[in-house]
């Protein structure tokens, strides 16, 4: 009876071990065949690459130490941890490479970037050559003027000269409403929005076409402001277009995809996105004390509130 004892117990044990082992292999990195492209070569490499701009405040820009923050830099934070986790690399290295609106495109396209962290709108023509995450933010273009040379719409600078910045889809509006109305506009192309602003501010353009979260940002920075007086400037009340910005990705890659949309759902469904979106639009902002006060607008919240990842602006209306 002892010996009967003695080996029920170590067959015991050596289940409860099995199981332990089985258990084990539950939170084991995934196989390379559930990862799909993106992850695998992450896993490979121990690299994670991403693009940001160093002058879009306050989606992304840079700090005092030059490093990337902002928006878009902590949404992207939030996926490079779940990549981390899903990996299980807690060394994995993130590896920044400043981008700018002509280049932040191709960079994803080619794959040099596994996420573009910025201001770049979802649309359909873009979709063709890469993906995009769940929309995370909503903009409407607008049209700047200085003060006492306000304008509604284009049709009322037809014959003078208007500024946007180089791939966007704001200069792409630009030139094909000037093309189809046969306006005779001179566009004048700035390769950053802070070029591009100087433009209007300097004289050689009469009007200044962008999205108008960037165009509240751009005064702020300057110190100048909204109104009637002699140095301020006129926002168009009428938007142009409707711009859902997203994080930029791979095309052909499901399973980042998923990885990506489901950690923006994630900080969706909690409620956290609220926080994180004070932090950067209605609260002074690191490394320069600037307070946008710009209160989230019932588009992005319909957006938050229904994820979605849809390139047309009708869906935000």
């Amino acid at each position: 009876m002892p010996l009967i004892a003695a080996l029920s117990k170590d067959l015991t044990l050596a289940l409860a071990a099995t199981l332990l082992a089985l258990a084990g292999l539950g939170a084991a990195p995934a196989r390379a065949s559930d990862l799909g492209p993106t992850l695998n070569r992450v896993r490979d490499t121990g690299v994670i690459v991403i693009g940001y701009r160093p002058a879009s405040l306050p989606f992304t820009y840079l700090d005092a130490q030059l490093k990337p923050i902002g928006y878009s830099i902590e949404l992207c934070e939030r996926v490079v941890a779940a990549v981390r986790q899903r990996l299980q690399l807690p060394e994995l290295e993130v590896r920044r490479v400043e981008v700018a609106s002509a280049t932040r495109l191709p960079l994803v396209t080619n794959g040099t970037l596994d996420l573009e962290c910025g201001i770049t709108t979802h649309t359909a023509e873009r979709a063709r050559n890469q993906a995009f995450s769940l929309t995370t933010f909503v903009a409407e273009t607008r049209l700047l003027t200085r003060a006492g040379e306000a304008a509604r719409s284009l049709a009322e600078l037809r014959g003078r000269t208007v500024a946007s910045t180089v791939g966007t889809t704001s200069i792409q509006h630009l030139a094909k409403v000037n093309e189809q109305q046969a306006l005779g506009i001179r566009i004048l192309g700035g390769l950053d929005d802070p070029e591009a602003f100087q433009l209007l501010r300097s004289g050689r353009a009469e009007a200044f076409l962008m999205d108008d979260v960037l165009l509240h940002s751009l005064l702020a920075q300057q110190g100048l402001k909204l109104g009637g007086g002699p140095q301020d400037y006129r926002m168009s009340e009428r938007s142009l277009t409707v711009e859902p910005y997203a994080l930029g990705l791979r095309r052909g890659d499901p399973q980042f995809k998923a990885l990506v949309d489901e950690t923006l759902a994630g900080l969706y469904r909690s409620g956290e996105i609220f926080a994180i979106y004070r932090r950067w639009f209605e609260s002074p902002l690191p490394a320069s004390g600037l307070n946008l006060k710009l209160p989230m607008s019932p588009a992005l919240r319909r957006a938050i509130a229904q994820p979605t990842d849809s390139p047309d602006p009708d869906r935000y209306r």
